[in-house]
């Protein structure tokens, strides 16, 4: 095996890191098609592999775009203030150390969609200017429905980055053996 079949493989692992990557919150994710490609393009040259970093730079910006529209999206149909993003950020960082007690299984993949979803309840029925109704259950109820609405934009999302990782893969394999040096 040649330097360069060494190089493109490490390449290759690099891109196929970025597949878990953007299902945990924990791993950086698509990040890692650019690096991949960069690697790929200073092993290969510029000439023959430049597509294959092209191709990984739009992706990653398709991933941040598809990350930024799932959360805004999620909960800005609903209106909700901006501690319910506080509250999900915080929750999210909560859950991913694994600080909620009441998950004793599931662990930081679990708590990372729990914790959203207490965080942005709970930042907006801190701050919600709704009318308490009977007992409060009506600003209870929005609140759930901006938290529900805040995991389900990160669920999108990640959906969406995932798609985006193994495209970013398979354009990756593709493009640089069939322009290989």
């Amino acid at each position: 095996m040649s330097s360069l079949d060494a190089l493109w493989w490490l390449a290759l692992t690099l891109q196929l890191v970025a597949i878990p990557g953007t299902l945990l919150p924990v791993l950086p994710g698509l990040i890692f098609l650019p690096l991949g490609a960069g690697l790929w393009v200073w092993a290969a040259g510029w000439i023959t592999a430049w597509p294959t970093l092209l191709l990984a730079c739009l992706i990653l910006l398709l991933g941040w775009v598809a990350d930024a529209l799932g959360v805004l999206l999620g909960a800005a149909r609903l209106q909700a203030t901006r501690w319910a993003y506080i509250g999900a950020g915080l929750g999210l960082v909560v859950g991913l150390l694994g600080l909620l007690p009441a998950l004793p299984v599931g662990g930081p993949l679990l708590g990372a969609l729990v914790g959203p979803l207490l965080g942005a309840t709970l930042g907006e029925l801190v701050s919600a200017t709704s009318a308490l109704g009977p007992l409060g259950l009506e600003r209870l109820r929005r609140a759930l429905l901006v938290g529900l609405a805040v995991v389900a934009g990160m669920l999108v999302s990640r959906a969406a980055q995932f798609l985006l990782a193994l495209l970013g893969v398979a354009g990756f394999v593709l493009l640089s053996t069939v322009l290989a040096p």
